[in-house]
């Protein structure tokens, strides 16, 4: 067995819930039409393909967020300039929440992360996209 480390991920998590807010997935239905949102899925491209999308989402990788989301970034996107609420989801809610609290550390004010991520959007109902081909 290993050792574990003095601040793993059990910790991380810890602190980046008891920072952050979240919403249930009945709620952020109302939000896949709402102009001033803009949901932002983290998954690895992959689990997008194989299965399927939030209508309207936009696709971040988890590794790219810091780079996408700092305007002094050469990797930055227009997306995250609109000076819309973000909207993080993944598949279940640990890297969605890791990266809320990660950019709330850089100063973005706007950003909360789906409570259950698609598993939990996927069980109240919610529409999905259908698989994108490989």
């Amino acid at each position: 067995m290993s050792p574990s480390l003095p601040r793993g991920i059990k910790q991380l998590l810890e602190e980046a819930e008891a920072n952050i807010t979240a919403i249930e997935p009945v709620d952020a239905m109302k939000l896949v039409s709402d102009p001033d949102w803009l949901i932002v899925d983290v998954r690895d491209i992959r689990e997008r393909q194989r299965d399927g999308y939030i209508p309207g989402s936009f696709h971040c990788p988890r590794g790219m967020v810091e780079f996408w989301i700092d305007p002094d970034s050469p990797y930055f996107k227009p997306e995250f300039a609109a000076g819309k609420k973000l909207l993080f989801h993944c598949a279940l809610d640990w890297r969605a929440a890791l990266t809320v609290h990660t950019v709330q550390s850089m100063g973005v004010k706007n950003a909360t992360h789906l409570k259950g991520g698609l598993k939990g959007w996927k069980a109240a109902n919610g529409p999905i996209v259908s698989p994108e081909p490989v």
